[in-house]
């Protein structure tokens, strides 16, 4: 709703937008609460919404008289404006909304906030939580965002060929990041937020289903989103700890996801393109294959090599560490790991501590500890204190 009426109005007046369809929603909580939840909740809002905006439209201050002129100049005379609340204009003016909200004159933390918001319907207090920080700092953050957009002159409008070729990469970047922040959330004290990885994929698939940005990084992407949420339900115990990889049940799996998944990926590999996407869908599509074969991870290690030409990144060399554990050796994934030096990363102490056990567990318990000393939420602690007792508990070799 909001999109739609962002579209209409322009990003000048994105807060009329933005206070129609949050009167709508106060009206639907007072009326279902007196009269009960309409037979269908979405036409109810969409009606109301309109009819809000359009009797908005109708007042007659000059700030409101001059936008119902700017409105008016490609309407017939005599005829209404409409506002189109079918589900065609609807995702047209989301992707619409996606291109102008990831526009490169706000940075990319000012995109995520701006489309978890604006896109997403996530309120500051929300957005606060998933960054750890407080509502104000996202209330300055959106708001300067927002300037900027204005300042700019960016409207919102379906992009053009030109538009998608240069910003289609800062587009998935956000998307990316959406998805992550719901996956490896550290707010709420859970291991993963679910409605973040969802939203992501929504907005991931409209992408999809437009044909101008139906691309292979478009189609890698959603792949590894698709893997990655095949496995949301075994990452978490009955307790809300977290289930590392190698102790997940498999019958949790979603078999349905993996294999959208693996119909993305080959869409996406039907073009020559790779991407970043690409490569870390295909590591993510043998984390779908249980077996701990040679063969598995051999080639996985082969991908995280590919990754880090392609698009160095601190955590993939990370994460390829321990490919080289389970493909070569411990002693030899311990030497690249220790060249990385993230000492300010507790996952980095994690890995060494897991690297380090029945190799020299005094050195694995020393770098578990650090790992806790810089853990931030309850099951990433858990889980190093977990690692810690196993190591003192286990009974001696004869």
């Amino acid at each position: 709703m909001i999109s739609v009426l962002s579209s209409l109005f322009g990003f000048e007046h994105i807060e009329l937008a933005e206070d129609i369809v949050s009167d709508t929603f106060l009206a639907a909580t007072e009326s279902w609460s007196a009269k009960g939840v309409p037979e269908n909740p979405t036409a109810w809002l969409y009606l109301v919404a309109k009819n809000k905006a359009k009797n908005w439209l109708k007042r007659d201050t000059f700030f409101q008289q001059k936008l119902v002129a700017d409105l008016m100049r490609n309407i017939p005379e005599g005829e209404e404006i409409e506002i189109d609340l079918s589900a065609r204009n609807i995702t047209d003016s989301q992707l619409a909304m996606i291109f102008a909200v990831c526009h490169p004159c706000n940075p990319a933390e000012s995109q995520v906030a701006l489309a978890l918001n604006l896109l997403c319907g996530f309120g500051a207090e929300e957005i606060a939580d998933a960054y750890l920080t407080t509502k104000t700092v996202i209330y300055k953050r959106l708001s300067r965002a927002k300037e900027k957009l204005k300042e700019a002159g960016i409207k919102i409008e379906q992009p053009t060929f030109s538009e998608i070729n240069d910003r289609l990469e800062t587009v998935l970047k956000t998307l990316y990041l959406l998805f992550s922040e719901g996956y490896y959330s550290i707010s709420h004290n859970t291991v993963l937020r679910k409605d973040l990885c969802v939203e992501a994929m929504r907005l991931n698939y409209l992408l999809i289903e437009q044909p101008h940005t139906n691309q292979p990084a478009v189609n890698a992407l959603l792949a590894l989103m698709c893997f990655h949420a095949s496995r949301f339900d075994a990452r978490v115990n009955d307790t809300g700890e977290m289930v590392l990889y190698q102790e997940q049940d498999e019958t949790l799996w979603n078999r349905e996801l993996i294999e959208r998944g693996e119909y993305y990926l080959n869409q996406a590999a039907a073009s020559p393109v790779l991407t970043r996407f690409h490569l870390e869908a295909a590591i993510a599509w043998w984390h779908t294959h249980k077996e701990d074969s040679g063969e598995k991870w051999n080639n996985i290690l082969d991908l995280y090599n590919q990754l880090l030409v392609l698009e160095y990144s601190p955590i993939a060399a990370l994460n390829r560490t321990y490919a080289i554990a389970k493909a070569r050796s411990k002693e030899e994934a311990i030497v690249e790991a220790e060249k990385l030096q993230l000492t300010d990363n507790h996952f980095y102490y994690s890995l060494l501590g897991n690297l380090y056990t029945h190799i020299d567990d005094k050195k694995a318990i020393q770098h578990y500890e650090t790992a806790l000393k810089q853990a931030n939420t309850p099951a990433d602690i858990a889980l190093i204190e977990k690692n810690i007792r196993e190591i003192k508990n286990k009974k001696p070799l004869r």
